[in-house]
């Protein structure tokens, strides 16, 4: 097992840029250290109202390759034992994150590099935001290797580009290219690969220059949209709101558009 961090945490200013550190893997998302990990620097992330915006990609030629196909040649890991314990082994396991992002407050954009393949693909659409690189590969491949989507693929991709098109990705684990990935609203960018840290980090910019707590509240006001009803909508919208209009920050936002100046945000 490689001693290095699992995921790279690095500041820029109000953005927080996590590089998934296992190119030797090609990031595929396998052990405890890399379920520990994400939860353990979305917690801190979700405690510092300095970090407003995080941008997400993977370190070397791949985002994330999926599962670690060697583990389950070898049923090792997640994949050893009868059915009742690869159950509990994924719901202790890879299952964790999918979980942590749901628990994140702080908006995400996945800079993918390179191909996001199964798992990869799903972890992408965990993602607030997905930015592409002409070299970058999506693909819900999981049933070329005989397997469902076990990470919450199947919740996740249609909410991304539709039931149909997830179906079909999902029944042929096709492999597309970032156009196609575009053109299906999987990503809503494509830019080249030396461009595509730029890129992500100046949306992010963008996304950090507003209120962090009106940020995180509207994005779980987003989360919450996906299954609730227009009045339960409706009522967490109201919720928030009454927060807001009594923070420091919309006082400032109402100021500075009156003084026809940039406001400055403290989260407060």
């Amino acid at each position: 097992m490689s001693t290095t961090a699992p995921i790279l945490q690095e500041r820029r200013g109000a953005i927080a840029l996590l590089t998934l550190n296992r190119p030797e893997t090609r990031n595929a998302l396998s052990g405890e250290d890399f379920f520990q990990a994400f939860e353990a620097l979305f917690a801190q992330l979700n405690e510092d109202l300095s970090v407003r915006a995080i941008v997400l990609t993977g370190a070397g030629s791949a985002f994330c390759s999926g599962g670690n196909v060697a583990e389950m040649r070898d049923r090792q890991g997640m994949f050893g034992g009868s059915p009742a314990q690869i159950v509990a082994q994924y719901r202790a396991g890879i299952q964790r994150i999918p979980r942590a992002f749901q628990a994140l407050h702080v908006p995400i954009i996945a800079a993918v590099n390179g191909p996001a393949i199964g798992a990869g693909n799903d972890l992408a659409c965990m993602c607030d935001i997905r930015i592409a690189s002409t070299q970058a590969r999506f693909a819900e491949s999981f049933v070329k290797v005989g397997i469902v989507p076990g990470d919450g693929g199947a919740w996740l991709l249609p909410r991304v580009v539709g039931a149909s098109k997830a179906a079909e990705m999902a029944f042929t684990g096709d492999t597309l290219d970032a156009d196609e990935a575009l053109r299906i609203g999987l990503v809503s960018q494509v830019v080249a690969p030396e461009a595509l840290m730029d890129a992500a980090l100046a949306l992010a910019t963008r996304i950090a220059a507003n209120p962090p707590q009106v940020l995180r509240w509207t994005k779980q006001l987003l989360q919450q949209a996906r299954s609730a009803t227009l009045d339960e909508a409706l009522d967490h919208a109201g919720h928030f709101q009454g927060l807001a209009h009594h923070t420091a920050d919309h006082a400032e936002a109402v100021a500075a558009f009156f003084e026809k100046r940039r406001p400055a945000f403290t989260g407060r």
